[in-house]
């Protein structure tokens, strides 16, 4: 054993490459989404009918849903890096709560007086389908960006640290949706969304889980 030991210390003095410490988890977070935030911004100023979108914020129901929003996705993106290091607690995964509860909240009473004005017309899919997709289809290069980043830091316990970063993905993909969403969200929209937030956290979920048991095979 003493001999074995022995052989591994001398190849790692001859074989073993300095590492290069990675940054702080909230320095990472803060590059990663100011990238995210400047792509996006160049779409919707390309794309969007900024006009239609400021009428639709003017509303303080419509502004509290996208502060609910983007603040999941800013703050479950933060929980996702500080979850890819082993010695951070799993509490992490708690810090986008609030942001979650004020989104689902505010969703929710827009959906409720939707209902009121529109009755069982409401439940009908409409454009529904068509915010699956760009939730789904936005969220699915910034899934690839974040779990490249944060597989870096080589988490000991990955699944809650992807699940975080597919919630994180999936939120800022949805906020990116009101720029180019021209009415109140309804029942439908609202169960289309959750959703597809929820594909996205369970894709990534199974992706790291799948990494995981390949890495433990080896």
């Amino acid at each position: 054993m003493a001999s074995e030991t022995d052989r591994l210390i001398e190849r790692l003095a001859r074989e073993a490459e300095p590492v290069r410490r990675l940054a702080p988890p909230l320095h990472r977070a803060a590059i990663w989404l100011a990238v995210v935030a400047a792509a996006l911004a160049a779409v919707i100023f390309a794309f969007a009918d900024l006009d239609v979108f400021a009428r639709r914020a003017a509303d303080e129901k419509m502004t509290l849903e996208l502060i609910g929003t983007v603040l999941t996705g800013i703050l479950a993106t933060i929980a996702a890096f500080e979850l890819s290091l082993p010695d951070r607690a799993r509490s992490w995964a708690l810090l986008p709560l609030p942001g979650l509860a004020l989104w689902i909240a505010s969703s929710g009473y827009s959906c409720w007086r939707h209902w009121l004005t529109y009755g069982p017309d409401g439940w009908e899919i409409g454009e529904s389908w068509n915010c699956f997709r760009f939730i789904l289809g936005a969220s699915l290069p910034l899934a690839a960006s974040l779990v490249f980043l944060l597989r870096r830091a080589r988490p000991l316990a990955p699944l809650p640290c992807a699940l975080m970063g597919g919630l994180g993905v999936a939120a800022i993909a949805a906020f990116a949706l009101q720029f180019f969403h021209p009415f109140d969200v309804t029942f439908m929209d609202l169960a289309v969304h959750l959703v597809s937030v929820a594909i996205v956290v369970g894709a990534v979920g199974a992706t790291e889980r799948l990494s995981e048991r390949r890495l433990a095979l080896r």
